[in-house]
Protein backbone atom coordinates (compact mmCIF):
# COMPACT_ATOMS: atom_id res chain seq x y z
CA UNK A 1 0.00 0.00 0.00
CA UNK A 2 1.42 3.70 -1.02
CA UNK A 3 1.91 5.97 1.80
CA UNK A 4 3.77 9.43 2.86
CA UNK A 5 3.70 10.84 -0.64
CA UNK A 6 5.91 14.00 -0.66
CA UNK A 7 5.67 16.45 -3.23
CA UNK A 8 8.18 20.10 -3.43
CA UNK A 9 6.19 22.77 -5.70
CA UNK A 10 8.64 25.84 -5.97
CA UNK A 11 6.61 29.17 -5.71
CA UNK A 12 6.68 29.63 -9.71
CA UNK A 13 5.02 26.08 -10.40
CA UNK A 14 2.24 26.65 -7.74
CA UNK A 15 1.62 29.99 -9.28
CA UNK A 16 1.19 28.56 -12.55
CA UNK A 17 -1.09 25.89 -11.05
CA UNK A 18 -3.08 28.12 -9.82
CA UNK A 19 -3.54 29.62 -13.02
CA UNK A 20 -4.44 26.52 -15.14
CA UNK A 21 -7.50 25.66 -11.93
CA UNK A 22 -8.92 29.71 -12.34
CA UNK A 23 -8.40 29.74 -15.80
CA UNK A 24 -12.34 28.97 -17.06
CA UNK A 25 -10.54 28.62 -20.34
CA UNK A 26 -8.24 25.81 -19.29
CA UNK A 27 -9.67 22.07 -20.84
CA UNK A 28 -11.10 20.38 -17.43
CA UNK A 29 -8.84 17.28 -17.67
CA UNK A 30 -5.63 20.09 -17.27
CA UNK A 31 -7.76 21.78 -14.07
CA UNK A 32 -7.88 17.87 -12.33
CA UNK A 33 -4.17 17.39 -13.04
CA UNK A 34 -3.54 20.68 -11.31
CA UNK A 35 -5.39 20.43 -8.77
CA UNK A 36 -4.22 16.84 -7.78
CA UNK A 37 -0.54 18.59 -7.16
CA UNK A 38 -1.77 21.54 -5.55
CA UNK A 39 -3.68 19.48 -2.73
CA UNK A 40 -0.53 17.28 -2.56
CA UNK A 41 1.40 20.04 -2.13
CA UNK A 42 -1.12 21.40 0.85
CA UNK A 43 -0.23 18.03 2.49
CA UNK A 44 -3.57 16.52 1.39
CA UNK A 45 -3.60 12.70 1.60
CA UNK A 46 -4.93 10.75 -1.37
CA UNK A 47 -8.29 10.47 0.22
CA UNK A 48 -9.28 13.85 0.56
CA UNK A 49 -7.38 14.68 -3.21
CA UNK A 50 -9.88 11.31 -3.96
CA UNK A 51 -13.02 13.29 -2.78
CA UNK A 52 -12.41 16.24 -4.07
CA UNK A 53 -11.86 15.95 -7.49
CA UNK A 54 -13.56 13.27 -8.20
CA UNK A 55 -10.68 10.87 -9.50
CA UNK A 56 -9.64 7.11 -8.64
CA UNK A 57 -7.10 6.18 -6.61
CA UNK A 58 -4.44 5.12 -9.26
CA UNK A 59 -5.64 8.37 -11.18
CA UNK A 60 -3.78 10.21 -8.23
CA UNK A 61 -0.72 8.21 -7.86
CA UNK A 62 -0.42 8.70 -11.73
CA UNK A 63 -0.33 12.28 -12.23
CA UNK A 64 1.64 12.81 -8.34
CA UNK A 65 3.95 11.00 -10.57
CA UNK A 66 3.98 12.62 -14.31
CA UNK A 67 5.01 16.07 -11.74
CA UNK A 68 7.12 14.32 -9.89
CA UNK A 69 9.49 13.66 -13.12
CA UNK A 70 8.05 16.19 -15.92
CA UNK A 71 7.18 18.63 -13.84
CA UNK A 72 3.91 21.45 -15.33
CA UNK A 73 4.66 20.35 -18.65
CA UNK A 74 3.97 16.87 -17.68
CA UNK A 75 0.68 17.72 -16.75
CA UNK A 76 -0.96 19.43 -20.00
CA UNK A 77 0.65 16.31 -22.07
CA UNK A 78 -0.72 13.37 -22.84
CA UNK A 79 1.30 10.03 -23.61
CA UNK A 80 0.49 8.01 -26.91
CA UNK A 81 -0.76 4.81 -26.08
CA UNK A 82 0.95 1.38 -27.44
CA UNK A 83 -0.64 0.10 -30.60
CA UNK A 84 -2.21 -3.12 -29.94
CA UNK A 85 -1.00 -4.16 -33.26
CA UNK A 86 1.41 -3.53 -35.59
CA UNK A 87 0.09 -1.75 -38.45
CA UNK A 88 -0.08 -3.03 -42.07
CA UNK A 89 2.81 -2.86 -44.37
CA UNK A 90 2.80 -0.93 -47.34
CA UNK A 91 3.84 -4.12 -49.17
CA UNK A 92 1.06 -6.67 -47.75
CA UNK A 93 -1.86 -3.73 -48.81
CA UNK A 94 0.10 -4.23 -52.35
CA UNK A 95 -0.07 -7.84 -52.51
CA UNK A 96 -3.77 -7.61 -51.62
CA UNK A 97 -5.06 -5.06 -54.19
CA UNK A 98 -2.84 -7.05 -56.88
CA UNK A 99 -4.06 -10.63 -55.79
CA UNK A 100 -7.73 -8.91 -55.77
CA UNK A 101 -7.22 -8.21 -59.58
CA UNK A 102 -6.56 -11.20 -60.37
CA UNK A 103 -8.63 -14.71 -60.46
CA UNK A 104 -8.55 -17.24 -57.53
CA UNK A 105 -5.99 -19.79 -58.00
CA UNK A 106 -8.37 -22.24 -56.38
CA UNK A 107 -12.43 -23.42 -57.70
CA UNK A 108 -13.99 -20.21 -57.11
CA UNK A 109 -15.41 -17.17 -59.11
CA UNK A 110 -13.94 -14.40 -56.95
CA UNK A 111 -12.70 -13.94 -53.90
CA UNK A 112 -13.52 -13.81 -50.72
CA UNK A 113 -12.30 -11.86 -47.82
CA UNK A 114 -12.05 -15.45 -46.12
CA UNK A 115 -10.11 -16.80 -49.11
CA UNK A 116 -7.79 -13.64 -49.77
CA UNK A 117 -7.28 -13.79 -45.39
CA UNK A 118 -6.01 -17.23 -45.78
CA UNK A 119 -3.98 -16.59 -48.77
CA UNK A 120 -2.23 -13.55 -47.35
CA UNK A 121 -1.95 -14.43 -43.55
CA UNK A 122 -3.67 -11.45 -42.75
CA UNK A 123 -7.01 -11.48 -41.19
CA UNK A 124 -10.76 -11.06 -42.71
CA UNK A 125 -11.50 -7.80 -41.12
CA UNK A 126 -7.69 -6.54 -42.03
CA UNK A 127 -8.65 -7.60 -45.92
CA UNK A 128 -12.20 -6.36 -45.78
CA UNK A 129 -10.53 -2.29 -44.91
CA UNK A 130 -8.26 -2.86 -47.35
CA UNK A 131 -11.10 -3.63 -50.03
CA UNK A 132 -12.98 -0.87 -48.92
CA UNK A 133 -10.06 2.28 -48.73
CA UNK A 134 -9.24 0.78 -52.32
CA UNK A 135 -12.54 1.02 -53.50
CA UNK A 136 -12.34 -2.98 -54.20
CA UNK A 137 -15.63 -5.21 -54.48
CA UNK A 138 -14.60 -8.33 -56.20
CA UNK A 139 -18.50 -9.99 -55.37
CA UNK A 140 -19.94 -7.39 -58.18
CA UNK A 141 -19.92 -7.53 -61.67
CA UNK A 142 -21.07 -5.14 -63.84
CA UNK A 143 -22.10 -6.05 -67.78
CA UNK A 144 -21.39 -4.57 -70.58
CA UNK A 145 -21.62 -5.26 -74.68
CA UNK A 146 -19.90 -2.61 -77.29
CA UNK A 147 -21.86 -2.19 -80.01
CA UNK A 148 -20.58 -2.41 -83.42
CA UNK A 149 -23.29 -0.27 -85.31
CA UNK A 150 -21.49 2.61 -86.76
CA UNK A 151 -24.91 4.67 -86.06
CA UNK A 152 -24.66 4.36 -82.38
CA UNK A 153 -23.38 8.07 -81.18
CA UNK A 154 -25.86 8.99 -83.60
CA UNK A 155 -28.99 6.84 -82.20
CA UNK A 156 -27.68 7.55 -78.20
CA UNK A 157 -27.85 11.18 -79.11
CA UNK A 158 -31.55 10.73 -80.53
CA UNK A 159 -32.72 8.96 -77.90
CA UNK A 160 -31.24 10.90 -74.90
CA UNK A 161 -32.60 14.13 -76.41
CA UNK A 162 -36.21 12.88 -76.64
CA UNK A 163 -35.97 11.50 -73.10
CA UNK A 164 -34.30 14.87 -71.84
CA UNK A 165 -35.70 17.42 -74.02
CA UNK A 166 -38.92 16.04 -75.68
CA UNK A 167 -40.67 18.16 -78.78
CA UNK A 168 -43.47 20.67 -77.67
CA UNK A 169 -47.06 19.36 -78.39
CA UNK A 170 -46.33 15.57 -78.87
CA UNK A 171 -46.02 12.31 -77.39
CA UNK A 172 -42.79 10.31 -76.13
CA UNK A 173 -43.47 6.62 -75.29
CA UNK A 174 -40.91 4.17 -74.42
CA UNK A 175 -42.61 0.65 -75.26
CA UNK A 176 -41.14 -2.69 -74.16
CA UNK A 177 -42.70 -5.52 -72.90
CA UNK A 178 -41.97 -8.37 -70.75
CA UNK A 179 -42.82 -12.33 -71.77
CA UNK A 180 -43.17 -15.45 -70.13
CA UNK A 181 -45.08 -13.78 -67.06
CA UNK A 182 -46.39 -17.40 -65.19
CA UNK A 183 -50.04 -16.58 -64.36
CA UNK A 184 -49.86 -18.16 -60.67
CA UNK A 185 -53.15 -18.81 -58.38
CA UNK A 186 -54.06 -20.35 -55.63
CA UNK A 187 -55.74 -23.92 -54.79
CA UNK A 188 -58.34 -22.11 -52.75
CA UNK A 189 -59.84 -19.19 -51.73
CA UNK A 190 -58.31 -17.23 -49.02
CA UNK A 191 -60.25 -15.38 -45.83
CA UNK A 192 -60.05 -11.72 -46.04
CA UNK A 193 -58.28 -9.54 -43.63
CA UNK A 194 -60.59 -8.74 -40.57
CA UNK A 195 -60.06 -6.85 -37.13
CA UNK A 196 -57.08 -9.31 -35.08
CA UNK A 197 -56.59 -11.57 -37.95
CA UNK A 198 -54.68 -11.19 -40.96
CA UNK A 199 -55.69 -12.50 -44.57
CA UNK A 200 -55.04 -16.11 -45.26
CA UNK A 201 -54.05 -17.76 -47.94
CA UNK A 202 -52.71 -21.40 -48.98
CA UNK A 203 -49.72 -22.14 -49.24
CA UNK A 204 -49.52 -23.82 -52.73
CA UNK A 205 -50.56 -22.56 -55.94
CA UNK A 206 -51.50 -23.53 -59.17
CA UNK A 207 -50.41 -22.40 -62.73
CA UNK A 208 -52.37 -21.10 -65.58
CA UNK A 209 -50.16 -20.85 -68.17
CA UNK A 210 -47.74 -17.76 -69.24
CA UNK A 211 -48.88 -13.95 -70.45
CA UNK A 212 -46.70 -11.82 -72.30
CA UNK A 213 -46.70 -7.82 -70.76
CA UNK A 214 -46.89 -4.68 -73.73
CA UNK A 215 -46.43 -1.71 -71.88
CA UNK A 216 -45.56 2.03 -73.18
CA UNK A 217 -44.48 4.64 -70.89
CA UNK A 218 -45.54 8.64 -71.66
CA UNK A 219 -41.79 10.34 -70.58
CA UNK A 220 -43.84 13.45 -70.04
CA UNK A 221 -47.28 12.50 -67.83
CA UNK A 222 -45.59 9.39 -66.40
CA UNK A 223 -48.68 7.15 -67.43
CA UNK A 224 -48.32 3.66 -68.46
CA UNK A 225 -50.92 2.11 -71.49
CA UNK A 226 -50.46 -1.70 -70.80
CA UNK A 227 -51.86 -5.03 -72.36
CA UNK A 228 -51.30 -8.48 -72.07
CA UNK A 229 -51.11 -11.27 -74.68
CA UNK A 230 -51.37 -14.88 -74.74
CA UNK A 231 -48.54 -14.36 -77.17
CA UNK A 232 -45.19 -12.97 -78.49
CA UNK A 233 -45.33 -12.02 -81.98
CA UNK A 234 -45.53 -9.09 -83.88
CA UNK A 235 -49.21 -9.54 -84.44
CA UNK A 236 -49.84 -9.15 -80.91
CA UNK A 237 -47.32 -6.32 -80.63
CA UNK A 238 -48.93 -4.69 -83.43
CA UNK A 239 -52.58 -5.05 -82.05
CA UNK A 240 -51.25 -3.28 -78.84
CA UNK A 241 -49.96 -0.09 -81.29
CA UNK A 242 -53.72 -0.24 -82.75
CA UNK A 243 -54.83 -0.16 -78.73
CA UNK A 244 -52.35 2.37 -77.82
CA UNK A 245 -52.86 4.70 -80.87
CA UNK A 246 -56.91 4.94 -79.78
CA UNK A 247 -55.57 6.44 -76.58
CA UNK A 248 -53.39 9.00 -78.00
CA UNK A 249 -55.32 12.36 -78.98
CA UNK A 250 -55.83 12.90 -82.45
CA UNK A 251 -53.31 15.16 -84.47
CA UNK A 252 -50.30 14.79 -81.64
CA UNK A 253 -47.09 13.85 -83.19
CA UNK A 254 -45.76 10.82 -81.43
CA UNK A 255 -42.22 9.44 -80.92
CA UNK A 256 -41.88 6.01 -79.99
CA UNK A 257 -38.17 4.52 -78.61
CA UNK A 258 -38.28 0.89 -78.93
CA UNK A 259 -35.53 -1.76 -78.99
CA UNK A 260 -34.32 -3.51 -81.92
CA UNK A 261 -36.40 -6.79 -80.92
CA UNK A 262 -37.29 -8.96 -84.46
CA UNK A 263 -41.01 -8.55 -83.90
CA UNK A 264 -40.25 -4.59 -83.66
CA UNK A 265 -37.90 -4.81 -86.75
CA UNK A 266 -40.96 -6.20 -88.97
CA UNK A 267 -42.76 -2.72 -88.48
CA UNK A 268 -40.72 -1.42 -90.57
CA UNK A 269 -41.22 -3.36 -93.37
CA UNK A 270 -45.06 -3.32 -92.73
CA UNK A 271 -47.81 -0.17 -93.21
CA UNK A 272 -46.77 3.18 -91.32
CA UNK A 273 -47.97 3.30 -87.81
CA UNK A 274 -49.31 6.75 -86.31
CA UNK A 275 -48.14 8.98 -88.87
CA UNK A 276 -44.35 7.38 -88.96
CA UNK A 277 -43.12 7.58 -93.08
CA UNK A 278 -41.51 4.40 -93.31
CA UNK A 279 -38.40 6.13 -94.58
CA UNK A 280 -37.81 7.34 -90.95
CA UNK A 281 -36.20 4.12 -88.48
CA UNK A 282 -37.84 3.73 -85.31
CA UNK A 283 -35.96 5.20 -82.34
CA UNK A 284 -33.95 2.47 -80.43
CA UNK A 285 -34.09 2.26 -76.82
CA UNK A 286 -30.86 3.45 -74.92
CA UNK A 287 -30.61 0.57 -72.51
CA UNK A 288 -30.89 -1.51 -75.22
CA UNK A 289 -28.47 0.19 -77.79
CA UNK A 290 -25.44 -1.55 -76.48
CA UNK A 291 -26.86 -5.38 -76.38
CA UNK A 292 -28.89 -5.27 -79.34
CA UNK A 293 -27.36 -3.20 -81.63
Amino acid sequence: MRSGVSITVSAADRRRLEAIVTDRNTAQKHVWRARIVVLTADGFGTQSIMAATGKSKTTVWRWQERFAEAGVEGLLLDKTRPLGKAPISSDKTVEVVRLTQDPPPHEATHWTARAMAKAVGLGVATVQRIWAAHGLAPHRWRVFKLSKDPAFVEKLHCVVRLYVAPPAHAVVLSVDEKSQIQALGRTQPGLPLKQGRGATMTHDYKRHGTTTLFAALNVLTGKVFGRNMQRHRHQEFIRFLNALEKDIPAGKVVHVILDNYAAHKLLKSGPGWLGIPLDLPLHTDLKFLAEYC
